[in-house]
């Protein structure tokens, strides 16, 4: 009989991700029942992959009568060795326990998904010692370089010529990016201002803008943003987009610092 292996074991997020296969043994090819089980393990395999937020709970191969097959288990993987006749693999899965990314950012929080997704994505790795400061106001450095990174971090054609971005930032090349697409401006005067405070009105706009400044129909129904006011149509754009709904009480809160929390989330809502 040939050996198979099937590598059923899925881990997703942090960790390895092992692929099914059945192998054939030295010196013998696979039978035609053999290959029947490859397909299966493959069709199973398929299957894990579809159930991203799912992990293995239980897992048993039956033979031609339906009795179980003696499965060994190392290292994530499976064997068996090959009855006669055909076999059924079958495996139930069970939700995934949320695993907290940043020690202040708790598994229930209204943003936990958003920075989940922003640091799988390789857009933000927080501010170090495991730690992402979800209430700290967001600047303009890093709402641009999220904005950047969010679009595959492209090559700006030429870096920007505002005098307090050093060459060397690690906004550099995001700021550079958001000029040459209409994002930013600046702040008047040759500058940037990479480290003043992003209010939320601000970074709604970038969002806006990085999206290409769709036509928006109609305008928000908030009371503290005015309809000749330079970010109506991205605060508008953004209700009709379920990317905010505002702070309450019929307010956007246009003026008010956006803590890095709230930009994550915006982010991720715009693009899912």
């Amino acid at each position: 009989m040939a050996s198979n292996w099937w590598s059923s074991s899925r881990t997703f997020g942090p960790g390895s991700r092992n692929t099914a296969s059945l192998s054939e043994s030295a010196g013998g090819g696979l039978g035609r029942d053999e290959k029947a089980a490859l397909k299966q393990a493959e069709e199973a395999e398929r299957a894990f992959r579809a159930s991203k937020g799912y992990e293995l709970d239980t897992l048993k191969v039956l033979d031609k009568n339906g009795d179980k097959v003696k499965l060994t288990e190392k290292n994530g993987k499976y064997t068996f060795t090959m009855p006669t006749g055909k076999v059924t693999v079958k495996g139930s899965f069970v939700e995934e326990a949320p695993v907290q990314i940043f020690k202040d950012v708790p598994v229930d929080a209204y943003y936990y998904e958003a920075v989940k997704w922003a640091a799988e994505k390789g857009i933000t790795g927080g501010v170090g010692n495991g730690l992402f400061a979800p209430n700290q106001p967001c600047t303009r450095a890093q709402i641009v370089t999220f904005l950047w990174r969010a679009a595959g971090s492209p090559a700006p054609k030429s870096m920007s010529s505002f005098a307090d971005v050093p060459a060397d930032a690690f906004y550099a090349k995001a700021v550079a990016w958001a000029v040459e697409n209409g994002i930013t401006g600046g702040t008047g005067d040759g500058k940037f201002s990479p480290d003043a405070t992003c209010t939320r009105a601000q970074s709604v706009t970038f969002l806006y803008r990085a999206a290409g400044s769709p036509k928006v129909s109609g305008s928000a129904e908030f009371g503290d943003v005015a309809t000749n006011a330079y970010y109506a149509d991205a605060v508008a754009w953004a209700a009709k987009n379920g990317i905010t709904g505002g702070i309450g009480g019929g307010l956007f809160g246009s003026g008010n610092d956006c803590t890095r929390a709230q930009i994550v989330t915006f982010l991720y809502r715009s693009v899912k």
